[in-house]
């Protein structure tokens, strides 16, 4: 009794400790702990030895034969390999075409071209000196490409958010990796780990399958290796790694085919605009231009507008471009040759590993545009049918849908984004529900946001949702008003893009919002052993619960079959009295919605509709699950939505 007691008081003040020590590193000033290369002393070089964490890396680790781009650059990080020459060992169809070496000796990137045509299998890159004498033997593998399969997004999709770290913990043999900076797991502490991976995803297949889910985005998966707040994947240390807490790189590819065989795609979070402090090529920087560097810690204004302003100042423009996005995220720069190729070589060797659906691209906005519009091009040009969207957290359609597409909005570049986060419709959406109709605000908003819908060249391919895991979770934000959530999830369903929802929102979860807001990354109750409910099952459900279920999974697999929700065409009327009607059309299938966005109730007269309803005497009310007829006015409470599938 006293020993376990005794254990149990040393276990706790061990674990004070680790917070304490956790905490004074998270506080820290990175800068001082971390040398920017503001000086060659201070980059350069401390090499491989002085790194005893980091091994001698190649990447990417392989690659792929008849390729869309014939050439890969290798980058090799050995101890002093800076000026030796490369060579490729009596390999037909492979060549080296160029080797560079940049500031720091324990980098080489060695560029191989791969001839359409070349045999897939196992050759040397041979590093020799000056002297010709061989220094390294470096093996590498050309791998067949995997057959095509068109995994790519659309607007018929259905996605769900998942933070994994806070989804369910499937494998707790996983929850610390010895090595690793961040040992443990506490629950009770929002930025600590809470031991979430990808086995516990996996073992939630159905439950996603069931929603009526068909494209999953998980949060970053990539290993995060720093000391403290590594839980939510934004802050990279190794970019061909899945994080070990997370599972494996195997393992992910497993989770990739058990989602596809259900119906469901997954979609891969990536930064560009930054890794975490802990990333090798931050630690041993391979060029003093690898990051943006300050003389002193200089923030990001977090202000997009500075790249479309005509009239921006040029300071303006250059600290929200080149300032950091936090302390412990150095701003990468994407203009160094060897970066970009390093980014993008990376994105086409996850896809093709993996076998993934798609891209959410995280702070776009921050990235060099130039170098997003060459990423942009180069994985389409692989992966035609990838799906792609970019987090634009903007305020303003035109400032939103500059970031799509190219010259049509005077852009000075083509930046091939098929889509966006629609942060616009987002705001809209929220006015909507949460104000009285007015002039231009109020359920106006709604109608105004779309009728700018000309700024995009395709409107379909962005985006939309009610909450994420930056912002206050849907049922909070309504204040817990049944009407307004479900007429929230209507609208989200029904309107054009690609409808998005954050875990558990079906369920009804709460919270606020942010990077310190508990409510859009908590647990998922049942998600680990030992919790008061699970909720992944229907009948640990509260009777409330299982409503809001049922409720968006009748409206997800309607939208599933039906081609007039999924990509039909959008017709919206000017609201009237609040009353906002619009259409979705695809073939014979007409769907009308219609949201009052007044506080009392309105009636809908469907004969004033005439040249939409083309005659329909009848309709199919999917909220209600009944048939109606047309003949007389409908009543629509007040904040309430109605959607009639026109017979």
């Amino acid at each position: 009794m006293y020993r376990l007691l005794l254990l149990s008081l040393l276990f706790l003040v061990q674990s004070c400790a680790t917070q304490a020590q956790n905490e004074e590193i998270y506080n820290d000033d990175p800068m001082q702990k971390v040398p920017l290369g503001m000086e060659e002393s201070h980059y350069f070089v401390r090499g491989v030895e002085g790194l005893p964490q980091v091994s001698a890396r190649v990447e990417p680790p392989n690659w792929w034969v008849d390729m869309a781009e014939s050439k890969v650059e290798v980058m090799i990080y050995r101890r002093n390999v800076k000026g030796l020459e490369a060579s490729v060992s009596n390999y037909a169809g492979v060549s080296v075409v160029e080797t560079i070496s940049l500031d720091n000796p324990n980098y080489l990137f060695v560029t191989l071209d791969i001839a359409p045509g070349t045999a897939t299998g196992s050759f040397e890159i041979v590093l020799t000196n000056s002297e010709g004498q061989v220094q390294h033997r470096i093996p590498y593998e050309l791998l067949p490409q995997p057959t095509a399969v068109e995994r790519g997004l659309s607007s018929n999709d259905f996605m769900y958010l998942i933070m994994p770290d806070r989804f369910a913990n499937g494998n707790r043999r996983n929850d610390s990796v010895e090595g690793m900076t961040q040992q443990g797991v506490n629950r009770d502490k929002f930025l600590f780990r809470h031991g979430g991976d990808l086995m516990g995803i996996m073992e939630h297949l159905d439950y996603l399958e069931e929603l009526g889910v068909t494209a999953l985005w998980l949060n970053p998966v990539m290993e995060n290796d720093q000391p403290y707040e590594s839980y939510h994947g934004y802050a990279v240390t190794d970019h061909y790694r899945i994080d070990r807490r997370f599972g494996s790189n195997e393992q992910y590819r497993q989770l990739v085919e058990l989602a596809w065989e259900r119906g469901i795609k997954i979609v891969m979070d990536v930064i560009f605009n930054h890794v975490g402090d802990q990333h090798f090529t931050i630690l041993d920087m391979p060029a003093v231009d690898w990051i943006h560097q300050w003389p002193e810690y200089t923030k990001t204004t977090y202000r997009a507008t500075t790249l479309m302003d005509p009239h921006v100042a040029a300071r303006d423009l250059e600290i929200f471009s080149n300032g950091w996005f936090d302390h412990h995220m150095p701003d990468l720069n994407q203009q160094q040759p060897q970066l970009a190729n390093y980014l993008i070589q990376n994105s086409i060797w996850w896809t093709l590993y993996s076998g993934q659906a798609g891209f959410r691209i995280d702070t776009y906005a921050y990235c060099d545009q130039d170098f997003m519009a060459e990423w942009n091009r180069r994985m389409l040009e692989q992966f035609p049918e990838l799906g792609i969207f970019g987090e634009t957290w903007v305020h303003g359609p035109g400032v939103q849908s500059w970031f799509t597409g190219g010259g049509h909005l005077s852009q000075s570049f083509d930046s091939h984004l098929p889509g966006v986060t629609d942060f616009q419709l987002y705001y809209a959406i929220n006015e909507a529900l949460g104000q009285d109709p007015g002039w231009t605000n109020g359920v106006l908003r709604m109608y105004y946001t779309l009728a700018q819908d000309h700024l995009y060249q395709d409107p379909n391919r962005n985006v939309l949702f009610l909450d994420n895991h930056d912002l206050a979770r849907l049922f909070t934000v309504v204040n817990q008003d049944e009407q307004r959530f479900r007429t929230a999830l209507t609208l989200l369903m029904t309107l054009r893009g690609i409808p998005m929802i954050n875990y558990g929102t079906e369920l009804g979860f709460t919270g606020a919002g942010g990077a310190f807001g508990e409510g859009g990354r908590m647990d998922f109750p049942g998600g680990w052993r030992g919790d008061d409910r699970n909720l992944f099952e229907a009948d640990e459900r509260t009777a409330a619960e299982q409503s809001r279920f049922s409720f968006l999974q009748q409206l997800a697999n309607f939208r599933k079959e039906s081609a007039a929700l999924g990509s039909g065409s959008l017709t919206q009327y000017l609201p009237q009295d609040g009353l906002y009607v619009y259409f979705r059309e695809a073939g014979d299938e007409r769907v009308v919605v219609v949201f009052n966005g007044h506080p009392e109730s309105r009636s809908f007269e469907p004969e004033q509709y005439g040249e939409a309803i083309k005659g329909a005497r009848a309709a199919y009310e999917l909220t209600t699950d009944q048939e109606l007829e047309l003949d007389t006015p409908l009543e629509i409470e007040g904040k309430g939505v109605r959607v009639l599938v026109l017979r």
